[in-house]
């Protein structure tokens, strides 16, 4: 019983730990990837991801951004070429493709937009890139 109650004591710590280590994974993409935003996107999404009405679709809130992983990764390496619906408002504005950025520079761009604006989503790793940049 009494390791039992040692064990069980671990656990929360084991969690915690878990935990703020995540925190700090996340903490590293975000600062790395505000410098990419910053030097890549920002020009058409703007600084606080809102975007320019009819040609640029804001970063806020949308299903592009918050939606499945592999949608926004492959608009970063493709591109997107085509009329879209944001909120009641049309962009069609070409998104030229940024396939010349590295795996961990597209996955850490996108984990800081996910998780800056007001945004709340999971990282997405330079594996989730590379998966999808081979196909």
């Amino acid at each position: 019983m009494k390791i039992l109650l040692c064990v069980t004591g671990l656990v929360p710590f084991i969690i915690f730990c878990f935990s703020f280590k995540q925190q700090d994974l996340l903490k590293a993409s975000m600062d790395r990837g505000k410098i990419v935003y910053e030097s890549t996107c920002l020009p058409c999404h703007q600084s606080k991801g809102s975007g320019v009405k009819g040609m640029n679709p804001p970063l806020i809130n949308t299903r592009y951004v918050l939606g499945v992983k592999d949608s926004l990764v492959n608009i970063v390496l493709n591109g997107l070429n085509e009329e879209i619906t944001i909120n009641g408002q049309q962009y069609n504005n070409p998104m030229p493709a940024q396939a010349q950025l590295k795996n961990e520079e597209i996955a850490d761009v996108l984990t800081y937009v996910r998780n800056s604006f007001g945004n709340k989503a999971s990282m997405i790793t330079p594996d989730d890139v590379k998966k999808l940049r081979s196909n």
